[in-house]
């Protein structure tokens, strides 16, 4: 059970590793890391969305576990005023505002949490990751990234049409469309949808890819303990799985959603962060760091987590 929980998170690191090796040896510069940032969030992820509702889902599915997103739901929500205490609490510098909002409240739930749960509680926790993931990318694609893009021009004045596109993403398209043809029974063609799994699958490795750049562009050497480090760290690994158990643990709902949504709940920092960083022109630096430092720490806090909840539940 230990090596399985920490396997998850390695199949992560060693991709950001090549990422990073790649940058150092000149594959990579800073405008490879800005097309790639492109191509993650404008065509990649929205394929990866449209190809995992239309195939993990049944009409049916969706409308019988639609009332549990109620608990990652609220779980966000509470995280996200939380945040705010923190941000002053930690003097949080005033351009990181979205980015440490962002990052305190929405975990990695498919990155990382799709392959650590997988290997945890096998296929049987695929439902429960994917209802966690419905609420949680709902929540970072539109007022997480809404934040992050403030972060990047905190300057300007936005309409409520500019407002309007910015919360309407390419990937939280992609979800909404991949949902409404699941409720509307329409099958895709078997070529898009073969299309969409390959074009979705460069989702993972680019992401992991764009935060190696980045660190070898910032230097590791520069990572260092921080307030910001604390406050995103106690939010990802203790408030946020405490807070699910509280919401989870007198709930008639079978264990496995129970065990499922506290290991979801404390995966590490979203890794599109980062690259959603670098496309609005916030601090891509300040969010690299951030991922790669929580997924490192999550070696450690799964496989602690993983037997507390199994001895709970």
């Amino acid at each position: 059970m230990l090596f399985h929980s920490i396997s998850g998170v390695l199949i992560i690191l060693v991709m950001i590793l090549i990422g990073y090796a790649l940058t150092q040896i000149g594959w990579f510069d800073e405008r490879y890391s800005r097309v790639t940032s492109k191509l993650v969030t404008q065509i990649a992820l929205p394929c990866y969305m449209i190809n995992t509702i239309t195939s993990k889902f049944s009409r049916n599915e969706l409308f019988q576990i639609f009332p549990d997103l109620k608990f990652p739901i609220l779980s966000m929500t509470i995280l996200f005023i939380a945040s705010y205490g923190f941000q002053y609490l930690l003097r949080i510098n005033p351009e990181h505002y979205g980015l440490f909002k962002s990052m305190f409240s929405n975990s990695n739930t498919v990155f990382v949490g799709l392959p650590v749960n997988m290997a945890l509680f096998g296929k049987a926790s695929i439902p429960y990751v994917l209802i966690y993931y419905m609420a949680n990318t709902t929540f970072f694609w539109t007022l997480g990234v809404y934040l992050i893009r403030r972060d990047g021009d905190s300057k300007e004045r936005m309409s409520l049409l500019a407002i309007f596109k910015k919360i309407f993403s390419p990937p939280l398209l992609g979800f909404m469309f991949g949902v409404v043809l699941v409720l509307l029974n329409i099958k895709l063609p078997n070529f898009i949808l073969t299309d969409t799994k390959y074009i979705g699958s460069l989702t993972i490795p680019l992401s992991m890819f764009f935060i190696g750049m980045k660190l070898a562009q910032v230097g590791i050497r520069n990572i260092h303990f921080s307030r910001d480090m604390f406050g995103i760290c106690f939010g990802r690994f203790i408030l946020a799985p405490l807070l699910t158990f509280v919401l989870v643990y007198a709930a008639h709902v079978p264990d496995i959603m129970k065990e499922v949504f506290v290991i979801q709940s404390a995966m590490p920092v979203m890794t599109n962060a980062p690259v959603v960083a670098k496309l609005y022109n916030a601090d891509s630096d300040y969010a690299a760091v951030m991922v790669t430092t929580t997924t490192v720490l999550s070696l450690i806090v799964v496989p602690i987590l993983m037997n507390l909840v199994t001895r709970i539940f």
